[in-house]
């Protein structure tokens, strides 16, 4: 494809969204570039919203001038800046060296040429200037602007992938998301990456992040897809992996606009792990807890789940079944076979309340304890199957049950 002229880009930085409000506060600002994805969109026709600045200085006194609220992380010297619905995060220009394989790296201060040299492929290692008097001026390291255009896919240098192991990760998602090819001198030094174990160099919470960021994918059955071509998913757990994608198909077109297809589709590539091993994986901290036990409990109680909604008669059997385990779940228990029960509760089972709640049960003389309970369950499961309709009905059930 061709990319923009100059002048075309400079138009392209002016229009962005995201910059509108940023290009005026630094104005004053030299050595300040938009680097890496926010380019790459750019040259592509994409409006970026979420954006990488590069300080060639101090990026915390960047951020100050852009406005609002300033989180600094001193890991990197690295900050993050949100304002009006966009998301900004700068970082002094700088060389890194990885003491050992799998590491973070070792960072100090160097030229935006240099930092680009350090990115994790060419297709992101260009930047546009964004303060001072050469705005719009774009920087990119070789090859970078023939590989956007071209479609490829190609790692900076050789130790690549040994060096940050993430990057493998990272190589699949943007083959998923943009399309593009990877270069086969890149693909052979990937395979012998994952050959020889460069993978398990990295961290729990690395790993568990790029995974939640691939599942993340507009297409994630493609991203999970990709994840497999490699042999990528196995070399992460000989357990982990898409092997169904026409399950994966059919359990995300039952899900509803309330699941959520990420912890979804990472519960299926989750099943043939146990329970333990998968929050490993997982990565701990890389997911919200609630996140976190809404995939372990789909990936291991699904098929279960499954057999159970398929032998029920009755609707009160259909929610005794999926209950407890949200749409998520409930999508993949249908995909394994009983769609139209899956759905139903999906669509209808889930939303049924009581016009009772515990406070009647007590008021008519139950006592607290477990039979509020069991009178409650026995209410809703008579409403369920349409044996109880209004609120007197409802009452009766609990309390014949709960006595």
């Amino acid at each position: 494809m061709d990319l923009p002229s100059l002048p075309e880009l400079q138009r392209r930085v002016e229009r962005l969204p995201a910059l509108a409000r940023v290009l005026p506060a630094l104005a004053g600002s030299a050595g300040v570039h938009l680097v890496g994805g926010g380019v790459r969109d750019l040259l592509l026709g994409g409006e970026p919203v979420d954006l990488d600045l590069v300080v060639e200085g101090d990026a915390v006194t960047v951020a100050a001038r852009i406005g609002g609220p300033v989180r600094v992380h001193d890991r990197f010297g690295t900050c993050t800046v949100m304002l009006d619905g966009f998301t900004y995060d700068l970082a002094r220009a700088r060389r890194e060296r990885y003491p050992a394989p799998g590491a973070l790296p070792e960072i100090e201060p160097a030229p935006l040429t240099e930092d680009l040299l350090r990115r994790d492929f060419t297709i992101n290692a260009a930047a546009v200037s964004l303060g001072g008097e050469r705005v719009g001026e774009l920087t990119a390291a070789p090859g970078a602007l023939e590989d956007i255009a071209a479609g490829r896919l190609r790692i900076l240098h050789e130790r690549s992938f040994i060096d940050d192991p993430t990057r493998l990760l990272r190589l699949v998602r943007y083959q998923s998301r943009l399309g593009f090819a990877i270069e086969p001198g890149t693909r052979a030094l990937a395979v012998a990456a994952i050959d020889s174990g460069a993978p398990a160099t990295v961290s729990g919470p690395r790993i568990g992040t790029e995974l939640r960021l691939l599942a993340r994918e507009s297409d994630p059955v493609a991203a999970l897809g990709a994840l497999r071509e490699l042999g990528l998913d196995r070399a992460l757990h000989p357990g982990f992996g898409l092997d169904d994608p026409a399950l994966a198909e059919a359990a995300l077109a039952l899900l509803p606009a309330d699941g959520r297809r990420d912890l979804l589709i990472l519960a299926l590539a989750g099943r043939g792990i146990e329970a333990g091993e998968l929050r490993v994986l997982l990565g701990g901290l890389a997911f919200e807890a609630a996140d976190r036990e809404t995939i372990l409990g789909a990936a291991t109680g699904a098929r279960d789940a499954a057999g159970a909604v398929a032998r029920a008669t009755r609707s009160s059997e259909i929610a005794a079944a999926l209950s407890g385990g949200g749409p998520e779940l409930a999508a993949i228990a249908g995909a394994l076979g009983p769609a139209g029960p899956a759905r139903q509760w999906l669509d209808r089972l889930r939303h049924v309340r009581l016009e009772i709640d515990g406070g009647d049960l007590l008021a008519a003389g139950v006592a607290q304890g477990p039979a509020i309970g069991r009178g409650l369950g026995a209410a809703l499961a008579a409403k369920l199957d349409d044996q109880a309709s209004g609120r007197e009905a409802e009452l009766a059930e609990a309390l014949r049950s709960a006595r």
